[in-house]
């Protein structure tokens, strides 16, 4: 009994370094995630900057072009005779001046988007310096512990065939099948007459022919294979892998 307990703390101990190895590709995938979100803030406040550069561009050649006909309406208004045409004359000029208005509160609107979106974009670099840097340590810290566990897994998988091969072929046959359908339990302590591992009461008869410990039992309800948690032969029979 005492090479099956081993035996199967060498599986739980494998199954919880499994579990480890399985979680650092999840780890890793969602530092990654994290460094693609800032790295895609940082590209989409670029891009956003750019558009607004060539924005600032037009509405500048706008104001541009704008001046160049006022020149031509002043120079064409020196020449005007009739008041009629006079009067047409101003009101080109007011219609000219008004639209630079609005090109030029344009480029002082852009200017001042610009000035906020370039201050979040010192701050998203910076961000991005700090979350790539954090990466590294991160993915390395994370390669580093799944190297030790596949270290240590390898040490237990060993102890595992060395137990393996000293408990019975029979009965090593019926602790893989329970350990199999029984959620990867296949041997259960019994502690005051209740079964660790489903929980339930063991029959007074049952419990006491398992205190004797002279034969294999099985728990009544869960069918594990059983043994008294109490025993002193039993107890600290964990295995730790050797360094």
């Amino acid at each position: 009994m005492k090479i099956l307990i081993a035996l199967q703390d060498c599986d739980m101990r494998m199954r919880d370094i499994q579990i480890k190895e399985e979680e650092g590709p999840r780890k890793i995938q969602r530092i990654k995630e994290k460094l693609a979100a800032v790295e895609g803030q940082l590209e989409e406040e670029a891009n956003q900057l750019e558009e607004y550069t060539s924005e600032r561009r037009q509405a500048e050649q706008e104001i541009e072009d704008i001046e160049n006909n006022l020149k031509k309406s002043n120079i064409k208004l020196s020449n005007i005779k009739s008041n009629k045409e006079y009067q047409a004359a101003l009101k080109e000029i007011d219609d000219l001046n008004k639209e630079k208005s609005v090109f030029e509160d344009r480029v002082i609107n852009i200017m001042e988007q610009v000035e906020a979106l370039q201050a979040s974009y010192a701050i998203s670099r910076k961000n991005i310096e700090e979350t790539r840097q954090q990466f590294e340590l991160d993915h390395n810290e994370i390669l580093k512990i799944l190297k030790a566990l596949n270290r240590d897994l390898g040490k237990i998988e060993k102890k595992r065939k060395q137990f393996s091969q000293a408990v019975d072929p029979g009965l090593l046959k019926k602790y893989d099948s329970l350990r199999t359908h029984k959620g990867g339990i296949g041997v259960s302590p019994v502690i005051k007459g209740v079964c660790q591992t489903c929980h339930l009461d063991i029959p007074p008869q049952k419990f006491n022919e398992l205190l004797r410990g002279d034969k294999l039992m099985t728990c009544p309800n869960c069918t594990r294979i059983i043994y008294w948690g109490d025993d002193e032969r039993y107890k600290n029979n964990r295995v730790e892998p050797e360094p």
